[in-house]
């Protein structure tokens, strides 16, 4: 009866993540991908280390611009292109009580996001060797699927985790091929992540580190292959007793390039490689029970090839249940 009920509960879960989003930033064939700098970077993302079930709440605020020209997920090109992003999401995290046979330093968990857009874009718009002049418009929709049915962590000591997980972003988001401004990108992404999270229980010091690659497949529509890109997101502050709680006040940057060429017949603009990092600050709060975790975070680009350069501003809050 037992492993019947885990199972229905599996299943309801997997019904339950197929149902919701992920936050994207720009359009992947635009120099960026279903990565999001700043999303995974610190002891807020990291996989449970005991059961638990969380919902979290993200604000996302991206606003960049750019001198160059950029294809778009719809097709055409995009010259001298501004962009601004806001996005709120809920993420649906479970780490069930399952005994797995991996002993009592391990934890297993799953979890996915359901995200709501508004995504504002101007530019010189090209399309099939028509030029239409500047345009700008705005779109508010739903965002791609992701999935993370498989996130594991490794408690190494009170101090110390170490975890992976894998996201499977699926083609869900709104799309429509000729239009410049869509939230879906219309291919699958795998990408696998694997976090170290280092936080000082008697010194308050956290040093977190998360390390990702991105493997795209053909947008079908535009025939348009993004490269595979890896990413470095991390972490260094000081936590404190403050405000009846735990705060935390500290530095979070990224890196990312892409490591393969864009591909396929609609890759006009070449190789079209990207490279990019931010850096900005960080601050926390966690309430004396630990059921509640609060972070704000800042990220400037200060380095940018064949993307948008902008500026990055995140709100997470974390309700443990």
């Amino acid at each position: 009866m037992k492993i019947q009920k885990r199972i229905l509960t599996l299943v309801s879960v997997l019904i339950l993540t197929f149902m919701i989003t992920s936050i994207p930033i720009l359009a992947e064939e635009g120099g960026s991908g279903h990565y999001s700098p700043g999303s995974m970077s610190s002891f807020i993302d990291g996989v449970p280390a005991e059961p638990t079930f969380i919902m979290r709440l993200n604000y996302l605020n991206y606003k960049a611009s750019s001198e160059i020209i950029l294809p778009q997920t719809g097709g055409g090109l995009l010259g001298r292109p501004d962009a601004l992003i806001n996005a709120l999401g809920l993420t649906v995290l479970w780490a069930p009580d399952w005994d797995l046979g991996w002993g009592d330093k391990w934890q297993f968990a799953m979890s996915s996001t359901l995200s709501v857009l508004n995504f504002n874009l101007s530019g010189d718009l090209n399309f099939n060797d028509i030029s239409f002049g500047y345009q700008q418009g705005d779109r508010t929709a739903l965002g791609d699927l992701v999935l993370m049915p498989l996130m594991v962590n490794y408690n190494v000591n009170k101090d110390l985790n170490i975890n992976a997980r894998l996201g499977l972003y699926a083609p869900t988001g709104s799309y429509e091929y000729g239009r410049y401004i869509n939230t879906g990108k219309n291919y699958w992404t795998v990408e696998p992540t694997i976090g170290i999270v280092y936080f000082g229980q008697e010194n308050g010091r956290e040093a977190s580190l998360f390390m990702g690659a991105s493997f795209n497949q053909e947008n079908d529509d535009t025939n348009y292959k993004s490269g595979t890109q890896i990413h470095f997101d991390g972490t260094l502050a000081q936590h404190f007793p403050w405000l009846g709680g735990i705060s935390g006040v500290g530095v979070s940057g990224y890196w990312y390039k892409q490591i393969s060429d864009d591909s396929g017949s609609g890759a006009n603009l070449g190789a079209f490689r990207a490279e990019a990092a931010g850096i900005g600050p960080v601050v926390s709060w966690i309430d004396k029970t630990g059921k509640y975790v609060f972070e704000m975070k800042y990220i400037k680009d200060f380095k940018n090839e064949n993307r948008l350069n902008g500026d990055t501003f995140w709100l997470k809050y974390v309700v443990k249940f």
